[in-house]
């Protein structure tokens, strides 16, 4: 489904350049700057436009789906509630709606230049939606009370990574599935990317320390549903020398994204 580009991308950059008049849930008690929790890193002003941008939504956010969706196992045709953990403008509320037919979206993020967009992104869906300001240290919600967990570049903010993955099994129904995609140490730590996003440097890991952390939560994670996509933005050459010279990838590059789909035992 194509994104939503009618009046709530209008009122979107509204919000941006200063609009701040529709508020989410729990918005005022948020600081005025920065996160609501402190192991929480901010987002830089440029990361917070380039998430609400084209380039984001569909070359980042719709290519994740897209590889989350073939990994899943054992599909069924709807999980009734998704959790979008750092839905940061709420771009994906209506792909993870096409795709995943949920009853109801609950939404979390713990910065404020976001969570009114995402409140308007809400308010564009026809199904139940709510957008929390939270941390992923302590989710407001019920035990085993969620069937999927959309977490998307979002953990590399977070500086307790594993008490955010224990929340996701507390949340998780047994059978649950996190939908989990990632950038990687060797891409976060490049300089592109240290010069304009901000991100906690002790909280960075390898593909396969990710693997290992997820596991270690208790996720069951099989070899199938796993992949590392090699795109052309987490290069450190942003794929220039395939596009313009035709040079062939190093077969043994590190590894910059991590896909993956865990189930909750």
């Amino acid at each position: 489904m194509p994104l939503a580009r009618g009046s709530c991308r209008r009122r979107l950059t509204a919000h941006l350049s200063g609009d701040r008049g529709i508020r989410s849930r729990r918005l005022d008690s948020l600081p005025r700057h920065g996160s609501v929790h402190p192991h929480v890193v901010p987002e830089s002003r440029f990361g917070v436009w380039f998430i609400s941008s084209e380039i984001w939504s569909e070359y980042v956010l719709r290519a994740a789906l897209d590889d989350l969706e073939r990994l899943i196992p054992h599909r069924v045709e709807s999980y009734p509630t998704i959790l979008d953990f750092g839905c940061g403008f709420g771009l994906s509320f209506q792909m993870l709606h096409h795709r995943f037919r949920p009853r109801q979206i609950v939404a979390i993020d713990c910065d404020r230049r976001m969570l009114a967009g995402a409140h308007l992104a809400a308010q564009e869906m026809q199904h139940s939606s709510e957008v929390l300001a939270a941390s992923g240290i302590a989710i407001p919600l019920r035990n085993q009370s969620v069937d999927m967990i959309f977490c998307h570049q979002t953990l590399h903010h977070v500086v307790d990574q594993k008490a955010v993955l224990a929340e996701f099994y507390r949340v998780l129904k047994p059978g649950g599935l996190l939908l989990f995609a990632e950038s990687t140490e060797p891409f976060i730590t490049s300089w592109i990317i240290r010069l304009l996003f901000r991100h906690p440097k002790e909280s960075q890991w390898k593909a396969a320390e990710y693997l290992a952390m997820i596991r270690n939560a208790g996720f069951t994670v099989t070899p199938m549903s796993v992949s590392y996509p090699y795109l052309w933005w987490s290069r450190k050459d942003f794929g220039l020398k395939e596009y313009l010279f035709g040079l062939p990838l190093r077969p043994q590059h590190a590894e910059t994204l991590i896909n993956l789909v865990a189930v909750r035992d």
